[in-house]
């Protein structure tokens, strides 16, 4: 029965998706110092980014459960489904926020403080998509932060290099949120939730993930700029380009069976990439 549990757990937050996140913030914490941080130090910012990724994904679910249950594609989920009472979806959100606030005990201590900055946007995020279509930019924001966490909890001190980087994430994430809410156009309009796809229309979307998906690539370069990265690091961003690129190629024409392909395997490649060529680039001149 536990193991049961633990599964739908998994399942309520996605677990897997943690390779969207983990990558950018192993990332940020190399490029702070252009190093690798000691095992301690990545061990509790794991902790931390794992845990409030959880916090963030079972607060949406929660916040969500009747829009979910109305809509033939989330209706399976924990909660809807009634795999899961939101007693104990509230006792895991705030079980996730409590090792949240724990880690950052072992972290440097502006990270005590700075905690709520990142769980306030993730809070925020579900109900923005009940008025307004920029949404996307919000879920984007909560992301972003991640990035930005990890590089605090290296040095200690908030600088403006990591915006860099958390607004490339930030807008690589908008990026594809915007594929993502191609599944539920007809869904949103119905019960008048808001995304770029179903207020503006299907080639608005299209284009607004490639402007994002533009800007993620330049912040990204810029973040390497600032940090005096060398080539290798450059090489990397070209690649994450190129697949950036083809990701918008196989949502050319908005087709919905595209967006399993596009929304998860590209951005899981993609991340993976990002973090093999900024670690080798501390290696190789």
């Amino acid at each position: 029965m536990l193991l049961v549990y633990v599964r739908r757990f998994i399942s309520l937050v996605k677990f897997e998706h943690s390779v969207f996140a983990l990558p950018f913030a192993y990332s940020a914490a190399f490029l702070a110092e252009m190093r690798v941080p000691g095992f301690w130090r990545l061990f509790w910012i794991t902790v931390a980014m794992v845990a409030a990724r959880s916090f963030g994904m079972a607060i949406n679910r929660l916040i969500d459960a009747e829009i979910d249950a109305r809509n033939p594609r989330t209706a399976g989920r924990e909660l809807p489904a009634g795999r899961l009472s939101r007693r104990q979806v509230w006792i895991f959100t705030l079980a996730s926020l409590a090792v949240l606030v724990g880690a950052t005990f072992n972290l440097p201590v502006i990270t005590r403080y700075l905690w709520p900055v990142v769980v306030i946007p993730m809070v925020v995020y579900p109900y923005t998509k009940r008025w307004t279509w920029g949404c996307h930019l919000v879920l984007g924001l909560a992301d972003g932060l991640g990035p930005v966490g990890a590089w605090v909890a290296v040095t200690g001190a908030v600088s403006w290099e990591p915006f860099l980087l958390g607004a490339g994430v930030g807008l690589w994430i908008a990026g594809f949120d915007v594929i993502y809410a191609f599944m539920d156009i007809v869904v949103d309009r119905e019960q008048g939730l808001h995304s770029i796809p179903a207020d503006l229309g299907e080639r608005a979307a299209l284009w607004a993930t490639r402007l994002f998906h533009l800007a993620a690539v330049a912040l990204l370069a810029a973040t390497g700029f600032a940090q005096d990265a060398g080539p290798v690091y450059y090489l990397g961003v070209a690649v994450c380009a190129g697949l950036l690129a083809y990701e918008n190629w196989l949502m050319r024409r908005a087709e919905l069976e595209k967006v399993g392909v596009a929304f998860m395997t590209m951005n899981g490649i993609i991340s993976v990439v990002f973090l093999f060529f900024t670690t080798l680039s501390l290696f190789v001149p």
